[in-house]
């Protein structure tokens, strides 16, 4: 079961990270918002009475009847806020003048300002609702309106504790204006026991007319009551504020009260308290929201992380990959003044259960340029693996047998048994070129040089599945160990192919167990004593990728969460001096930054992907995403020149961006919940099929001699 959650959780982080950004744009009006504005239409199906009648309007249990103010009396009301500019200097000038209004909030700004909203309610101030969204709700069916409703009041609640009875509709003015599209509005909501309140007076202070024009539009003519529109969200609401400190004390000069609608009625309160579950449903969605706000700003600042790590690393792998490649291709390159190195190499095979792939492993090294002598390591096999290689009769070739103790142990052993100084290490599933043992000890002319890296290459990559391997193989694997080669900081010798000096490997004690990546382990191990580490590209292996999703998952959750029991097991390296040092403070960081933290951030860039596709701006986000996507194609195609690997295999490189990503993607989440929650990872035998007999290439050479 546990293992299940394990599988189970990095798709549970990825939605929730998901729902965060979906909730985030839904209060921000990314996500259902409607900005249509139906034009006038026909009033003839409105009453007259209503018409004419007073700015509030009650159609409550049936009725049409409407409200006036009384005289001297005024209701300041404010749209559209709380704004957390302008809001709060509005509430100072009225509590500086004694002066009540009310607020017309709407949902997504009370949801994220909410204390905004308690301080209105406590300094004595009315609340109306203006709906969630700010829709034109004679566009909306009646259960939308339902729903911009029940929304208002959930974040109302939540915020200060509290429901209403106003309502205003968005884009409304005064009473003469229904028409016979908005007059449907109003009675509906009449049914669900809202009072509708218009205006009678419209300050016109989001057009910034200047203070005394706004003032003038404010004030009654005859001493006449008012309600009277403001605003103090959605723009610039400097004039409104300055408006306000001269209107107040003007008009209270002139007799003029400033009271709540239902106070300039003598109505009971507006306002009823909310308790029980529904209190707590609206401090749940209020604390959601602001979760979804304050989890978006991580997210955002995550995205800005990964997208300077993705173009540092683009270019500092096409820069000092450019570097290498001049560095060892120059006429008359030498590793070291030893060269060529001559002496015969031990080549180790650890094998379990490579019955399909061994023979081929073996044959492919019968064919090396170079002397070695073969060590067939048998971990325990139960398949025959060590029969097949005895009944081969083969020369220089040795079967050592030992009782199943995993790759360490099997590599440990076949370093005890061999008679060279210098030891090649290799898969079972894998086949080298003739020369790529020769090409493999080369560096050692460097007597600073104590292991060596191939070049490991997909054998099997005519399924879709292999060639996005391929893909991941020339550029990012062999692009980076360029760069990690230049920066004097190699984190991993590939299992498949990769050479050491004897000295070397005994002054670190050998292979351990200590981390499902025995390769990076031993790697990062002889760095901090000191030795060089270095990438031979010209040494070729080819190695039979998964061709299954779920082998794939194996191997790629072993090796992620390998690597970081790898970096976590040398963080010393950190604090340390000399050699030891120098790699801690320049290797580790850099192999935490591109190998873990990278991966781990980079399903933000679909993430916010996904969200710009589903809710804009499309256009820029998909201009965005093919701007990245060229990028990596450019580091790609350089790749695959360098390698010279024929560019066909790129034609999948946006499908590989789409899908294949995606599952690096939770493997590596998977990596950090197992490593977070103290799980223990086996290791995991792939499952093979030999598809990988000989070198691309050798088979059609072999023919052609033949002929």
């Amino acid at each position: 079961m546990s293992l299940r959650l394990r599988h189970l959780l990095p798709l549970v982080v990825l939605l929730a990270m998901m729902a965060m950004l979906m909730l985030r744009g839904y209060v921000h009006s990314e996500i259902l918002a409607d900005y249509r504005i139906r034009p006038e239409a026909a009033a003839d199906k409105v009453p007259q009475k209503v018409l004419d009648g007073g700015p509030v309007v009650d159609t409550r249990n049936g009725q049409q009847t409407s409200l006036d103010v009384p005289d001297h009396r005024i209701v300041l009301t404010f749209d559209d806020g709380p704004d957390p500019k302008w809001t709060p200097e509005v509430l100072d000038v009225l509590k500086q003048h004694h002066a009540h209004a009310v607020f017309f909030i709407t949902g997504t700004m009370a949801s994220r300002y909410p204390d905004l909203v308690r301080r209105m309610v406590d300094e004595g101030h009315e609340i109306g609702l203006h709906t969630f969204n700010h829709p034109d709700l004679s566009y909306q069916s009646k259960k939308r309106i339902d729903w911009e409703l029940t929304q208002n009041q959930l974040a109302l609640a939540g915020a200060a504790g509290i429901r209403t009875s106003l309502f205003r509709p968005p884009y409304s003015s005064s009473t003469d204006a229904l028409d016979n599209a908005s007059w449907p509005v109003t009675q509906f909501v009449g049914t669900r026991g809202y009072l509708t309140v218009f205006t009678t007076a419209d300050s016109e202070d989001w057009r910034r007319p200047g203070v005394r024009e706004i003032i003038r539009n404010s004030t009654p003519q005859g001493g006449k009551g008012a309600i009277v529109l403001m605003h103090d969200s959605g723009g610039d609401r400097h004039q409104t504020v300055r408006a306000l400190d001269t209107y107040l004390p003007e008009l209270q000069g002139k007799g003029y009260t400033f009271e709540n609608l239902t106070e300039a009625l003598e109505a009971p309160s507006a306002h009823t308290p909310v308790t029980g579950l529904d209190l707590w449903k609206g401090r749940a969605w209020v604390f959601l929201v602001e979760a979804s706000d304050d989890i978006t700003a991580v997210l955002v600042v995550g995205l800005a992380v990964i997208g300077v790590l993705v173009f540092a690393r683009f270019g500092l792998m096409l820069l000092l990959s450019a570097i290498h490649t001049r560095r060892t291709r120059r006429k008359g390159f030498v590793w070291g003044p030893d060269a060529p190195v001559t002496e015969p190499a031990s080549v180790l095979v650890p094998a379990y259960n490579e019955a399909k792939c061994i023979e081929s492993t073996v044959r492919s090294l019968m064919k090396s340029e170079h002397p070695i002598e073969i060590v067939v390591i048998d971990d325990g096999s139960s398949d025959g693996t060590a029969r097949i290689v005895e009944d081969l009769h083969l020369p220089g070739v040795r079967v050592v047998r030992q009782l199943n103790a995993g790759k360490p142990a099997a590599l440990n052993r076949g370093i005890a048994n061999a008679r060279h100084d210098l030891i090649v290490m290799m898969d079972g599933d894998t086949v080298f070129e003739p020369s790529t043992v020769r090409e493999l000890v080369q560096p050692f002319a460097d007597p600073k040089v104590g292991a060596v890296a191939g070049n490991a290459k997909v054998g099997n990559k005519d399924t879709l599945i292999g060639a996005w391997q391929h893909i991941e193989y020339v550029m990012g694997f062999n692009l980076d160990r360029r760069m990690y080669d230049v920066l004097r900081c190699m984190p991993t010798i590939p299992g498949a192919v990769g050479a050491f000096r004897r000295s070397a490997l005994d002054r670190v004690g050998g292979m351990s167990d200590d981390t499902l990546a025995e390769d990076t382990d031993i790697t990062m191990a002889i760095h901090r004593d000191g030795w060089h580490v270095v990438y031979a590209e010209k040494a070729r292996a080819w190695t039979e990728a998964p061709e299954s999703v779920q082998q794939l998952w194996s191997q790629r959750y072993r090796w992620c969460y390998g690597t970081m029991q790898a970096i976590w097991k040398h963080r010393r390296a950190l604090v340390e001096s000399g050699p030891s040092g120098r790699f801690g403070r320049v290797g580790l960081p850099l192999v935490s930054l591109f190998m873990v933290v990278a991966p781990l951030l980079a399903p933000l860039i679909d993430l916010f992907l996904v969200y710009g596709l589903l809710f804009g701006p499309t256009g820029k986000t998909i201009a965005a995403w093919f701007g990245v996507l060229a990028v990596q194609a450019g580091c790609a195609a350089y790749a695959f020149v360098l390698d010279r690997e024929r560019l066909t295999p790129l034609i999948s490189l946006p499908l590989q961006q789409l899908l294949y990503r995606q599952l690096m993607y939770i493997v590596l989440l998977q990596s950090w919940i197992t490593a977070l929650t103290g799980g223990r990872l086996r290791w995991q035998k792939l499952r093979r099929k030999g598809q990988v007999a000989a070198p691309p290439g050798a088979a059609a050479t072999a023919d052609g001699g033949a002929a």
